[in-house]
Order: C-alpha cells, then structure tokens, then sequence
C-alpha cells in the first residue's frame, strides 16, 4: 500500500486537472480511482462499497425520462406560448424565459434545460431583432439557481440528499422559497446590468413571431404518456417516505414504465443517457472513499471544528470553503469531496442544526456554479450554443455577470440560513 501523502497527492492532482479540463473528467476520475485499486489503498468491493447507487440511480432515471421529454416538444410549446404571452415587451419576455428555466431547471437537470431553451432563444432573438446575448446570460444564472430548489434539480442536491438522508419534500420546504425569492432579485440585478447595452427595455412586433406553439409538439401522444408518468414519478418523490422508497427506485421505476408503455427502442433511448457522467461519479466516489477510510476525512472535520470556534463561526466557514471551492473544482467534485466533512462534523457536534448545514452548502455551492464558465456544465454548454450567434459568450465577457451576481447570491443564501436557522430557532 502507498502512503498517506502519496494517497492525498493523488487526491489533489485528480481535482487540478478537472478543473484544467485538457482530459475529459471522466477519464481523470476513473484513471484515479483505478490507480488508487492498483495501489492496494481500497480493494476491488471497498471500491464498490463506496460508490453510492442510490445516487447514480436516480440520476440515470432522470436521464432517461428527459430523454424521452426531448422527443415530445413540449418545452418548446411552452417557451414559444411564453413569446405570445409577453405581447412584444423585451423585458416581458426575459422575465418570462428566466423565470421559465428556472421552474424547469428544477425538475431537469439544467445541461437539458440549457440545450432545450437556447436554440429557442436564438429563433426569438433573430425574429425580433434583440441580441440573444443578456437572454442567453440569464439562461445559465436562472438554470443553476431554479435548479437548487428541489432534490433532482442540480447534481451536488442529489449528493447532498443521498449522504444526509433529506427528501424531495425537504428540499421544496427548506428551499423553494429562498431560489424564488432569489430569482426575482436576479431578474432585477439584470435588467439594471444589461439596459444600457442592450435594448431590454423595448419592444417588438409579436405578429413576426410566425412560430404556431401546437406545431411544436412532435408526438402528442408520447407527451400524454410522458406526463402522466412524470406526474406519478414527482409524486412519488414526494410520498417516498410514506412508501419507504428511495428516490433512485422511483426515478427508475418511471423510466422503465415509460420504456414499456411507449414500447420504443431501448438502445435508442439509452444512447442519450450522458453515461459519462455516471462513470465520473464513479470514479470519484471512489478517490474521496478512500480518503474517507484512512481517516483524513475526518481530520479535515476536526480542524474545522476547532478553528471555527462556534455554529455561527463553522457555518460561515463553510460558506467561505463551498463558494471558493466550487469556482476551482466545479460544484458536483467539491460536494462529494465536502459531504463526508459535513458528516463528520455534525456526529462529532452535538447539538448543531444538521439541516441548516446541508441547506447552506446546497445553495451556496448550486449558486457558486454561476460564477464562470467553467463552474458548471450547463454554463460551457450555452457558451457553446451562443458560438452561432453573433456576440458569443466568452469567459472574460460572461465574468462582468456571474461574479457580481453569484457574490450576492451567496450572501443572501448566508443571510437567509443565519437568519432561519440561527437567529430564529
């Protein structure tokens, strides 16, 4: 078996270059975590052991019922009912496209929000005669914020919902109301950044827009079989507890339903499962495992708790940590390496609110992931889309807006966890 150090470099090196990005992460995780075997650090079933199924489950569930959401249309008639709706006000409609991917981006994941809406945004934005630039921007802010507000909605939540055993009704009552509230700041900050650039305060002939919304819709009875069984699916997260159900086995349980009531090609379906991403966890459940059985884990937590010297002090140490971190590493690698931390510290703390903990590392690393390009997936996938356009979306040019608006964002989360959780207890 290797060292200690050795075992730690290997950590550290794993997250520098996810975060360079010349290797896919996948490669990278799965290079570490098979290093690690080799090495004699974990064996082949501690591996195994490790890895959380229940995590992966409900994301490859999620995976295949948006799969089949894709074939439908049905966000595409939604967004293009939305352009109608804003009877030719620019504001109207950013309002609304935001708002909108928000609202989906809490059921979806936001890299299929964003692949869903922005061609959307561009149609729009050339049948009006607005640069899709500021809608493409709140695109990425609304997805990453609207997907915070619940359980499925952002990866690092899975996560966070597997170590800390909370439900999707956990996350809609402890959550929802903050996003929201959030969301409407944002919605406001923008408008202020973009109104002297770019014409959001205008408007535009509605009758250009030629799209028919019903046209949208590819297969109307898919998206019949879709929706029943997405509805069932949403209430059962909902009632899980009730019938002792982890939400893995629900997500699956809706996507081999629909497998079988649409009776479409299997392979077809499961090709766009993003089976990279699966592997990714994988591989890093397994490097942040191993530091977990030799201890360093839990060290980490030790030193935590004596710098911080109380809840208020640990709680805004954490914050620090997650907004930090997540701009470096990326939010899902960072709250799989931090949630066993979190676990730590809250065995070895009695009597601090466990709950707000998880809360304030949810929505300061979701939040976080608005900061760069590179801080979420969904961000590097609009900046991709807006390449077609004629103001592309660029690292340096898309900081003028995701520093300032994740830096408010993540003291708000702050203010509202203290404020909760701590002053109101």
């Amino acid at each position: 078996m290797g060292s200690i150090p050795l075992l730690i470099g290997i950590f550290i090196v794993t997250f520098v270059l996810i975060a360079v990005e010349k290797w896919h992460r996948m490669t990278v995780t799965f290079l570490s975590a098979v290093l690690i075997v080799v090495l004699g650090y974990l064996t082949p079933s501690e591996a195994l052991n490790y890895i959380d199924f229940n995590t992966l489950g409900l994301l490859l569930g999620m995976m295949v019922i948006v799969a089949f959401f894709r074939r439908t249309g049905f966000f595409e008639y939604i967004a293009i009912k939305a352009i109608k709706i804003s009877k030719g006000n620019f504001i109207t409609l950013f309002f609304f496209f935001f708002m909108l991917t928000g609202i989906v981006s809490a059921f979806l994941d936001n890299v299929t929000t964003v692949l869903i809406f922005s061609p959307i945004i561009i149609l729009v934005a050339s049948m009006t005669g607005i640069s899709p630039f500021p809608f493409l921007i709140g695109e990425i802010i609304a997805s990453n914020l609207g997907g915070t507000a619940t359980l499925i909605g952002d990866p690092p939540n899975i996560i966070i919902g597997s170590a800390a055993g909370l439900s999707f009704n956990d996350f809609l009552v402890n959550l929802t109301l903050p996003v929201l509230f959030v969301m409407v700041v944002n919605v406001f900050v923008l408008k202020a950044m973009f109104k002297n650039q770019y014409n959001i305060l205008g408007h535009f002939d509605v009758s250009l827009v030629k799209v028919n919304e019903r046209d949208a819709i590819k297969d109307r009875a898919l998206l019949r079989k879709v929706l029943i069984v997405f509805a069932f699916v949403i209430i059962g997260f909902i009632l899980h507890d009730v019938f002792k159900l982890p939400p893995s086995i629900v997500a699956l349980v809706g996507a081999v339903i629909l497998l079988f009531v649409t009776n479409q090609n299997p392979d077809e379906v499961l090709n766009e499962v993003e089976w990279t991403t699966l592997f990714f966890f994988s591989g890093l459940f397994v490097v942040v495992g191993a530091l977990e059985k030799y201890q360093i884990i839990e060290n980490v937590a030790n030193f935590l708790i004596k710098f911080s010297g109380s809840e208020l002090g640990l709680f805004t140490i954490i914050w620090a940590l997650s907004f930090i971190c997540t701009i470096l590493m990326g939010a899902v690698p960072y709250t799989v390496a931090i949630a066993p931390v979190i676990q730590s510290i809250i065995l070895k703390t009695p009597g601090i609110n466990a709950d707000a903990l998880w809360w304030l590392l949810s929505l300061t690393v979701c939040f976080s992931g608005n900061t760069t390009l590179v801080s979420a997936a969904a961000n590097l996938v609009a900046a991709g889309i807006s390449e077609k356009t004629q103001e592309k979306i660029t690292f340096k040019n898309y900081l003028k807006y995701g520093i300032p608006v994740s830096i408010l964002n993540v003291l708000l989360a702050l203010l509202y966890i203290v404020i909760r959780y701590i002053v109101i207890k």
